[in-house]
């Protein structure tokens, strides 16, 4: 399976973690991206070896995610109408496997961070739903983002990331889109294990 976003790097990375903190205001989608990003750059500035990634490193960050991050929601939209098809169990069992490659795809780039500053604008409101623009800045150019939050029972969560006008689930949606054109669902659940497995073997 072929993720054309190379560019997206440290942007995506950082949003695919959405912890929920105490210095987070859970009415203000901005104050939760920002105090989350705060924290993933805390775990990277921490690093003895400044260009890897350890698994102690992987699983400091994993602490943090805990229910920011709607990966069901993002599975159901890059899949599509397939999704209605599927049972219960096998939308659960294709929503891990989006989490990990995510993690895997973009966590192994966090190794790639070296002290870019990130900046936010105020969240933007529109009913159930509130985007929060912002870039990724350093020395040489400067990457426009924007995250995608809707509201939930449990707090705002992103389903869906803009990097330089390029979003991340449509992007998924089209590679997808073409390997079950061909696979069918469970052609492409095989694929995705497959990148999640040679993804941890470079570790």
């Amino acid at each position: 399976m072929r993720i054309s976003m190379k560019r997206m790097m440290l942007v995506l990375v950082m949003a695919c973690y959405m912890p929920t903190l105490g210095l987070a205001n859970e009415d203000d989608p901005k104050a939760v991206v920002a105090s989350t990003v705060q924290s993933i750059i805390d775990v990277l500035e921490a690093r003895t070896d400044k260009d890897k990634i350890t698994d102690e490193d992987r699983e400091s960050i994993r602490k943090v995610v805990a229910g920011k991050f709607d990966y069901r929601e993002m599975s159901r939209r890059s899949v599509g109408k397939p999704w209605k098809k599927m049972t219960p169990e096998k939308q659960a069992e294709f929503t891990e496997l989006f989490r990990q490659v995510l993690e895997y795809s973009y966590g192994n780039q966090l190794a790639g961070y070296h002290g870019q500053k990130v900046v936010f604008e105020d969240a933007e409101f529109k009913k159930d739903k509130a985007r929060v623009k912002g870039a990724v800045i350093d020395d040489t150019k400067t990457i426009p983002m924007e995250y995608r939050l809707h509201q939930t029972p449990t707090g705002w969560q992103v389903y869906d990331i803009k990097v330089e006008g390029v979003s991340m689930i449509t992007t998924f949606r089209k590679d997808f889109k073409s390997i079950i054109k061909k696979k069918k669902i469970d052609g492409l659940m095989a694929t995705l294990q497959q990148k999640i497995d040679k993804l941890k073997a470079k570790g």
